[in-house]
C-alpha cells in the first residue's frame, strides 16, 4: 500500500508524468492534489466536498467517515475548484432519478 510519501512517486511511475489534473474527496488525496497543483504550467484541481448526508454520506472536518479539513483549506487558498455536492449536485446517483 502506497504511503503519503510515495504516492508521488507512483503516480509518476503508473502513467510517466505529472498529471496536469486531479480530482479528490478527502485529505487522503491531498499530496496527489498538492503535487498536480503546486507548478507553474496548466493544471486543474477539484475537491468533491460531501455535503449532503440526505442523498450520500456527509463528510467535513470533524467526521468519522472521512475527513476534509487541512485539504479544504488548501482549496480555498490556492484557488482549487471546490464542487458543493448539496448545492452543485441537482442528483448524486442516477437510479434516485423518477
Amino acid at each position: 500500500m502506497a504511503t503519503p510519501a510515495n504516492r508521488a512517486g507512483l503516480i509518476q511511475t503508473w502513467i510517466g508524468h505529472r498529471p496536469i489534473a486531479a480530482f479528490g474527496n478527502s485529505d487522503g488525496d491531498l499530496q496527489m492534489l498538492q503535487w498536480t497543483c503546486k507548478v507553474e504550467t496548466v493544471h486543474f484541481c477539484l475537491y468533491v466536498h460531501h455535503t449532503d448526508a440526505e442523498r450520500e454520506f456527509a463528510y467535513d472536518r470533524k467526521s468519522s467517515i472521512s475527513k476534509l479539513d487541512k485539504g479544504l483549506d488548501e482549496a480555498r487558498t490556492d484557488g482549487w475548484t471546490l464542487v458543493d455536492m448539496k448545492k452543485d449536485w441537482k442528483t448524486i446517483y442516477v437510479s434516485s432519478v423518477k
